[in-house]
């Protein structure tokens, strides 16, 4: 429990003066302790059942300056992996478990660990909160944290086969949604985790002597060379809904498998289901037919290509011939031409074949060089409809990285159509999400924001939202994700600055005098129609 070797005595002594266990007690737990030293007496005195549990943690924490309590799941009303990771509270022995003012509030182990409480205390305090110290008996966080990680691995089978165990992995992140599967050697271990709505969760850990072995059935089902421990690419193809791409690096302790879990038959969402404002009009206008290009921008794992195919799906008529040039086809989808490049191709390579096929739409599946952009833009000014994307931080500065790239201002300023910019927020689970007040601080800060780009919010009289945690959603607090957007249409008076090789700053601020949005007010939107919350926008851009 959370006193240290030298303080068990006083403890006990001052236990049995407040009459709450006997001189008996204490030598009983004090000859546990001779044959478990790293118990802790606390622990020890539980575990006997002498007195009650909530009256022994109580006085136990009045003893060491703590608030003793016991943690119970229905008193966790946050998400905990929002604030540490899970590797990080079974390390410390510690559970955040709720916020309220500026503080959090976390259970810990033994607050007579200094350095678990400082790892803990700063990691809370980079987001912003103060922390506020509560302490438990240890097998409470243990089986607390336990209840967490397993909430995602009930179906996974450890097994002596590893066939089985292998399957039972890639089958249970199927359902529990997971887009990635991560299967890493470590010291001692080797760890299972699933990113499930862009998080990384772990969720089981393996023996280290079945290493060797797993390793072996990964390579075998992945077509890859099984002598080789450099980095490999691979397939499987042994489950009919899915396609999985592989990936192995070699790390200190092993090699690492990353599985891509990608449904065959996944159905297209339209537009407005993405998340995308929905404004016909908006969508008509970002999105032309002929002589332009559209890119799609944001950083990796921040679902654009997804935007891709749903514009795509919103331009498909049999009167149009569409091709797409991707790496790789993830969806396939009815009435396309789908290319899929490989290593002896590149995008500009096959876009310039592409271009004899008598294509009236172009998908390109990303812009990586001069080379593509060129010839994406020349396609563009062609009697072509080019859609793609590009890696930046928001709308803006795609102008900035295509001039980056080498492509002329003219060629941008002719060229280009629209830019659209997004990030993936998670949405709160609806079944168990919890209906507050907004508190001072969240009206200050949606005002403040209001009042920077001149939006009136009107979030007077409604409620928020605070992520919870139930069976449905993992314990997670969010099910699945939704787009937030910022466009960018290029106006007459934008051209005319990039003509003139303006500054992003400058080109920013007629966009907004022009009624461009930046990505946190469609965010703030989501939050005031309950769809997701302040603490997941601030998560993706940092807006307090």
């Amino acid at each position: 429990m959370p006193i240290e070797q030298r303080r068990r005595s006083p403890i006990g002594i001052e236990l049995v003066k407040r009459g709450i266990v006997t001189q008996n007690d204490i030598e009983r737990a004090l000859e546990y302790q001779r044959i478990n030293p790293t118990k802790k007496i606390g622990d020890i005195l539980h575990s006997l059942d002498v007195c009650d549990q909530n009256t022994l943690i109580e006085a136990i924490g009045d003893i060491v300056g703590e608030k003793g309590i016991i943690l119970r799941y229905a008193d966790i009303t946050i998400n905990i992996t929002e604030y540490i990771s899970l590797d990080v509270a079974k390390q410390n022995k510690a559970i955040p478990f709720e916020i309220s003012g500026g503080k959090v509030k976390v259970c810990f182990a033994d607050t007579a660990n200094k350095r678990a409480m400082e790892t803990v205390r700063l990691l809370l305090l980079n987001k912003g909160l103060v922390m506020e110290r509560y302490i438990t008996y240890e097998s409470n966080i243990d089986a607390i944290l336990k209840s967490f990680e397993g909430q995602a691995t009930e179906n996974i089978t450890i097994s002596r086969d590893v066939t089985t165990l292998v399957d039972s992995i890639i089958k249970t992140g199927m359902e529990k949604r997971a887009s990635d599967i991560h299967i890493e050697p470590m010291e001692n271990e080797v760890r299972v985790r699933y990113r499930i709505d862009g998080e990384l969760l772990t969720v089981a850990t393996v023996e280290k002597d079945k290493q060797a072995q797993i390793i072996g059935r990964l390579k075998a089902i992945s077509n890859m060379h099984q002598e080789k421990q450099e980095a490999q690419d691979g397939r499987i193809v042994l489950y009919p809904d899915y396609n999985i791409r592989v990936s192995s690096q070699k790390n200190i302790f092993g090699e690492k498998f990353v599985l891509r879990l990608l449904k065959k038959n996944a159905s297209i969402r339209q537009i407005f289901e993405l998340g995308f404002p929905e404004d016909d009009k908006l969508v008509q206008k970002s999105f032309n037919k002929r002589n332009s290009i559209s890119i799609i921008a944001a950083p990796t794992g921040e679902g654009k290509t997804t935007t891709l195919y749903s514009i795509i799906d919103f331009l498909n008529n049999p009167n149009v011939n569409i091709t797409t040039i991707e790496d790789p086809v993830e969806i396939r989808i009815l009435g396309l031409n789908q290319i899929e490049i490989d290593a002896k191709t590149t995008f500009s390579d096959s876009l310039r074949t592409v271009l004899r096929q008598d294509p009236d739409i172009i998908l390109v599946g990303e812009i990586r060089d001069f080379e593509t952009a060129e010839i994406a833009m020349q396609s563009g000014q062609t009697g072509h409809y080019v859609l793609s994307t590009i890696h930046t931080i928001d709308a803006i500065e795609v102008i900035t990285r295509l001039r980056k790239l080498g492509i002329s201002n003219y060629d941008i300023a002719s060229t280009l159509a629209s830019t659209v910019s997004q990030r993936l927020v998670r949405k709160l689970c609806p079944k168990c999400k919890k209906e507050r007040d907004y508190t001072e601080e969240e009206k200050n800060i949606i005002n403040s924001i209001g009042n920077k780009y001149n939006i009136d919010f009107q979030f007077e009289g409604k409620k928020t939202y605070d992520a919870v945690g139930c069976k449905f959603c993992n314990h997670i607090g969010y099910y699945e994700r939704i787009g937030i957007f910022e466009v960018l249409t290029l106006e007459d008076n934008v051209k005319q600055l990039i003509v003139n090789n303006a500054s992003s700053i400058e080109i920013r601020n007629e966009a907004l005098r022009q009624g461009y949005q930046p990505l946190v007010i469609d965010g703030i939107h989501k939050v005031i129609n309950g769809t997701t919350n302040l603490e997941e926008i601030n998560r993706k851009l940092l807006i307090y």
